[in-house]
């Protein structure tokens, strides 16, 4: 047993949730010993790869109750916490460490740097400031209950670490060997499941169309009434971008279940019906008869996109919209209206990771995100069963959930 005098809170997990964790708690808890225990030689290194290594911190929604509908699991657990930290006051609190925030079009936030080392600079250097330890390449091997608090035991140090209280901050739960230590401790696990992933296609004529961008598209699973909306983007295995990323986290558990085989439809302009389209496409019989129709796409469907819908419908370069016969008219509308493909496998989004389950959501007092059974034992961010869609909904999350763990524990040593 080591012989130190024990700190006040070990935070475990050297990652976005961690390290606010570890921040808050300093500043609420001035002279309180707090210190970081990081499995990686490298820490934030999803901050790091967020947005595209832009870091997309939160997100422009500042009403709790609408911020928490974005989220696929934990959504009414969250909408409390929002009301307690919200993407107002990580906007505030940057801004009071001089990192200012923008909003894009969409409401994702950036640092105005578009730069991610901006976010992981003032972590560090206001870890710095209130004299919080970074350990790094400190996996921890064993957790136990003792009269002080909790007894630690890390990878590469022989003597254990003794800490009042704890906070569990290790993002997501796959792969984790943590995770065996704490189903030991009779902690409820939530099965884990990927989420946010772009849909692979073993379509070629589709996959030659690679960059080609829509707007909007309605999409859902096909044995499901449940649709989301947003921009798709074709890539060189198939397709991703913000629709596609939401239904897959939306769906995440039934997709896995799956094992990510499986048919999916796709609106390409769910702003128009059926029967829009009909009497647009007999506008254009009339009143553009001798126009190719592979040459006249409708708005906003790119070119390229349309020529292969068109093909699909067995539509030949030559044909005019004078020549187009019924059974390709409603052919090419059903296409337009419900478009079927056959999903065979995922692929990350830009080595980005997000996966729903881990710590039973019912095992946490989301006042305090303490552990119901284990008092001092305090969760933060992705090791819980709860994750948001793409957007800075995942980030704000480790935000909220640091804030209330580290709030709930500085009053606690009061």
């Amino acid at each position: 047993m080591s012989n130190a005098a024990p700190l006040e809170l070990a935070v475990i997990g050297g990652g976005a949730s961690g390290f606010y964790s570890a921040l808050r708690f300093a500043e609420l808890a001035p002279g309180k010993r707090v210190e970081i225990f990081e499995q990686g030689k490298q820490c934030l290194q999803k901050v790091r790869i967020s947005g595209g290594g832009r870091c997309n911190v939160t997100h422009a929604c500042f009403d709790p109750r609408q911020l928490s509908t974005h989220y696929p699991r934990g959504q009414r657990e969250l909408m409390a916490a929002f009301y307690k930290w919200q993407p107002e006051d990580t906007v505030r609190w940057f801004a009071n460490l001089g990192v200012e925030l923008k909003t894009e079009e969409d409401g994702r936030m950036f640092p105005v740097t578009d730069s991610s080392a901006t976010i992981i600079d003032c972590f560090l250097q206001r870890a710095s400031e209130l004299g919080i330890a970074l350990h790094k390449e400190h996996g921890l091997k064993k957790i136990t209950r003792i009269s002080e608090g909790f007894e630690l035991l890390f990878a590469k140090r022989e003597k254990t670490v003794i800490a009042r209280k704890v906070v569990i901050a290790t993002g997501s739960m796959k792969n984790s060997p943590l995770l065996k230590q704490l189903q030991s401790l009779d902690l409820p696990i939530e099965p884990l499941a990927p989420s946010l992933f772009a849909f692979n296609l073993d379509e070629p004529e589709l996959l030659k169309l690679a960059g080609v961008a829509h707007p909007g598209v309605n999409i859902r699973c096909r044995d499901s009434k449940a649709t989301q909306h947003g921009p798709l983007l074709i890539t060189h295995r198939g397709v991703s971008g913000p629709a596609v990323l939401r239904l897959s986290a939306w769906e995440a558990r039934a997709l896995a279940d799956t094992d990510h085989h499986f048919p999916f439809v796709i609106d390409w302009l769910p702003e128009m019906s059926p029967e829009a389209l009909q009497t647009d496409f007999q506008l254009k019989r009339q009143t553009q008869g001798a126009k190719r129709i592979k040459n006249t796409p409708i708005a906003p469907i790119a070119r390229r996109l349309w020529e292969h819908l068109c093909s699909s419908c067995a539509i030949e370069a030559e044909q005019t919209w004078g020549q187009l016969t019924k059974v390709s008219s409603m052919a090419l509308i059903e296409l337009l209206k419900e478009s079927t493909h056959q999903a065979v496998g995922k692929t990350t989004n830009k080595d980005e990771f997000v996966t729903c389950g881990g710590i039973s959501r019912k095992a946490i007092n989301f006042k305090t995100m303490e552990c119901r059974n284990i008092p001092g034992l305090h969760f933060t961010g992705e090791c819980i069963d709860l994750d948001g869609i793409t957007g800075g909904f995942n980030f704000q999350a480790a935000w909220t959930t640091a804030h209330l763990a580290a709030s709930a524990i500085a009053q606690s040593l009061v």
